[in-house]
């Protein structure tokens, strides 16, 4: 059974809300909460680690009870404990989570006090005014928590990449262990590396396309199936995650795969062009008359109509076509172009790692350095550093720089940006950093206005360099805070500061519609991680994911650089 690590993390989370919400004790929530932190973050496969004989009782903040119920769950898909309290409750009662402003005690007080227990429930309490009649709850956070039902129901049953990653890369690995199967790819929007996907289509080419659907039909993580022919069978896996599969003749591989990874704009813009220049496009192939003149690969599809091969990622009609057709389009940016990370917390703040193993970690993946940017003060639930305790760090760093052989650790801080625009900490400790990271992680209610302000103003000060994830949006949870975009660009051009591509797969943040505007008004990015822990710096690759979708190449981005090169572009 395939079962990913933000999965096994989503069960002791909802354990987590479900025992609050029934009011158990406050030290095993937070041990489930831990633990599941650990194990979104972890980066290295539970079920893989299990299977190799690992006792992950040892991981910090894991232990032996909560491993077993890791077994439990990567054996059954379930948790036994879990799933009795999700019958002591309705069933949709935790989807109230999903919306912004609403956490396990107020979910609870609106089941108990308006028996509200689902989203449709929820909108409808809100638009009667319901809401703001209880203890604790105001008319601004009624219209908040309205806003955000519309929010969740408008994401739909959609899966984060990172989610759906897993179950795409082992179900391709099990159709071509199939002898016969030839070639297998997963399409769609998933190969497009969109940051989230509705259903995964797979694509086949076999000499008994029928024995591959039989095979296929037997996953064993299949739920249900929905229908099986002799050439295409579609199934419902067990974390109702929809896969198609098609097997197509060899010859029409390329037009089919064309045809499937969309979008559906840009194959009409394609299908279009054939049609100008007399032919037609179609998922067998591209024909002149009824004579079929291309097919067998994507690149005969582009260069019958006179294009150049067009990287999945940029296929959003996006003015890639123009581009293709006049020979520019960019030479995007590979994650091993990347010589460091810089976003990144230890122990100091709300990371789980030390310096000495973060850096360990960061040179296995062949880094040349590594910023570590501990989040300010300012934000007491992540334990941030104050003056003194960014001073201690700092002389740390000094210390491990000495001995350190083969990558640099630079100072640096994730500082706090406050309402009125200044920052957490004084210019005094700034100044003597290597960089700063700012960030908004408060107030983002305000009007456009004033956060535009807010972030332009703090970008003012001489010693800021990157702002960090830059819209504060959590993908299907949270909505970006208002911003005046193309006020933001100039600035940011204007200052000499860059722009972070955050990559928690959560965040992902710039959008990579922003990110190519960006690129056009004459930015340039850093892609890092936020990583709290070692493990998580493989989050790197959803970073440069997002970055190719903006159209980003290896000059875009200042940690493709050297490190002198790097600290030369950090100059104001």
């Amino acid at each position: 059974m395939v079962i990913s690590n933000v999965e096994i993390a989503s069960v002791f989370n909802q354990l987590a809300d479900l025992l609050e919400i029934n009011g158990e004790n406050s030290f095993k929530v937070r041990a489930y909460r831990n633990a599941a932190r650990t194990i979104e973050n972890l980066g290295t496969d539970l079920r893989k680690m299990l299977e190799e004989g690992v006792d992950i009782s040892q991981i910090p903040t894991i232990g032996e009870h909560i491993a077993l119920k890791i077994a439990e769950i990567i054996k059954t898909g379930k948790l036994a404990k879990l799933e009795r309290f999700k019958h002591a409750f309705p069933p949709h009662l935790l989807d109230l989570l999903k919306v912004e402003g609403i956490g396990p005690k107020r979910a609870k007080v609106l089941y108990r006090e308006l028996n509200i227990s689902s989203l449709d429930g929820l909108k409808k309490a809100a638009q009667k005014h319901q809401i703001s009649a209880l203890k604790g709850f105001s008319e601004k956070l009624e219209k908040k928590i309205l806003k955000g039902t519309l929010l969740a129901k408008k994401e739909g049953k959609r899966f984060m990449y990172s989610v759906a990653e897993p179950y795409a890369e082992a179900l391709e690995a099990y159709l071509k262990n199939l002898k016969g199967a030839l070639q297998v790819i997963v399409a769609g929007s998933f190969r497009r590396r969109k940051e989230t996907v509705g259903d995964l289509d797979i694509l086949a080419t076999s000499a008994h396309p029928e024995l591959l659907i039989d095979y296929f039909v037997k996953y064993p993580d299949i739920k249900e199936i929905i229908s099986q022919g002799d050439t295409r069978s579609t199934v419902i896996l067990k974390n109702e995650l929809q896969v198609d599969l098609r097997c197509v003749e060899k010859e029409s591989y390329g037009a089919a795969l064309h045809y499937f990874t969309g979008s559906k704009s840009h194959n009409i813009a394609v299908r279009i062009m054939a049609r100008d220049m007399g032919m037609k496009v179609n998922e067998y192939g591209v024909f002149r008359g009824e004579k079929k003149i291309a097919g067998s690969t994507e690149e005969e599809v582009y260069r019958s109509v006179g294009l150049d091969y067009i990287e999945p990622e940029l296929r959003e009609s996006r003015g890639e076509h123009r581009a293709a057709k006049a020979g520019k389009l960019p030479r995007l940016i590979t994650e091993e172009e990347i010589r460091g990370d810089l976003h990144m917390h230890t122990l100091y703040s709300d990371g789980h790692n030390t310096i000495e193993e973060m850096a360990e970690a960061a040179k296995n993946r062949g880094y040349s350095y590594i910023a570590l940017t501990d989040h300010s003060k300012h934000m007491a639930i992540v334990h941030g550093v104050d003056e003194k305790r960014l001073r201690e760090e700092m002389e740390e760093i000094d210390r491990i720089n000495e001995t350190l052989k083969g990558i640099t650790i630079l100072k640096s801080i994730e500082v706090d940006i406050l309402e009125d625009g200044s920052l957490a900490l004084p210019n005094s400790v700034l100044k003597e950093l290597d960089l700063v990271v700012g960030a908004v992680h408060d107030k983002f209610n305000l009007s456009q206005k004033m956060q535009t302000q807010r972030i332009l103003k703090a970008m003012d000060n001489p010693y800021f360099n990157i702002l960090a994830h830059p819209t504060g949006r959590l993908i299907g949870e949270r909505e970006p805070y208002k911003v005046n975009m193309k006020q933001l660009f100039e600035g940011v051009k204007q200052r000499g500061c860059f722009l972070e591509i955050n990559a928690q797969p959560k965040r992902l943040d710039l959008n990579d519609v922003y990110t190519k505007r960006a690129k056009e008004a004459g930015i340039r990015f850093a892609i890092s991680t936020d990583a709290h822990n070692a493990a998580s710096l493989h989050y790197m690759k959803y970073g440069v994911y997002q970055a190719r979708r903006g159209w980003l190449e290896k000059d875009d981005v200042i940690n493709t650089l050297s490190l002198g090169e790097l600290k030369k572009v950090l100059q104001r």
